[in-house]
């Protein structure tokens, strides 16, 4: 049976991790069912220099041609689209990562809200006893960001900041961003080859 994960890219900063996520789920032949925020468009935009279409089918095609995945390993849906299957109970992925994540979405989640189709699956993986892990990237957190977070961890998720390790001795940006990815790809119980593992010369 194949994997399937929802995967959401929010408003924080740290794009380069959402998008080498994706690339990497994809290429394990994971089916993502890809959620994404306005803000984070605009920080795909800034940082990433990658425009990401408004339409979640206009979207899909751009990502399937810049990973070269088989277009039946993506969906793309829109904030309001309450029919997908992340909305539903019965009927999402056990599994959710929402990477980056904005201490804002951070808190919607907490406190369940359910505004916009990231919160709605977020809070369904939860419910559900599913596998959320949050990767959120703001510095410095706030006694109200703790507090969010630990509610999030009390919940059930997974708290992953994105805050790279140095014992592999990075040489560039990308090695630092596929710690990250690692380390996620680990709690997803997926393979991966991107550094290698404390104590091990290579990559397991």
């Amino acid at each position: 049976m194949t994997q399937e994960v929802t995967l959401a890219f929010t408003g924080a900063s740290g794009a380069g991790y959402g998008w080498r996520l994706l690339e990497n789920l994809l290429a394990q032949q994971v089916k993502v069912h890809l959620l994404i925020s306005s803000a984070a468009r605009v920080v795909f935009a800034t940082e990433y220099d990658l425009k990401l279409p408004g339409g979640p089918e206009a979207c899909r095609d751009f990502i399937l041609e810049k990973t070269g995945a088989s277009k039946e390993l993506l969906a793309v849906y829109g904030k309001d689209d309450w029919f997908s299957p992340c909305a539903s109970g019965s009927a999402a992925p056990k599994q959710m990562v929402i990477c980056p994540c904005s201490t804002g979405t951070a808190a919607a989640i907490a406190h369940g809200m359910s505004d916009n189709l990231i919160e709605r699956a977020a809070d369904v993986v939860l419910k559900e006893r599913g596998q959320l892990i949050v990767v959120p990237r703001e510095t410095p957190l706030s006694t109200i960001h703790l507090e969010n977070l630990l509610t999030l961890s009390k919940a059930g998720a997974v708290v992953m900041p994105a805050a790279p390790g140095f014992y592999h001795q990075p040489q560039s940006v990308d090695d630092l961003i596929d710690f990250m990815v690692a380390r996620i790809l680990d709690h997803l119980g997926l393979k991966q080859q991107l550094v290698s593992r404390w104590g091990y010369g290579d990559p397991q």
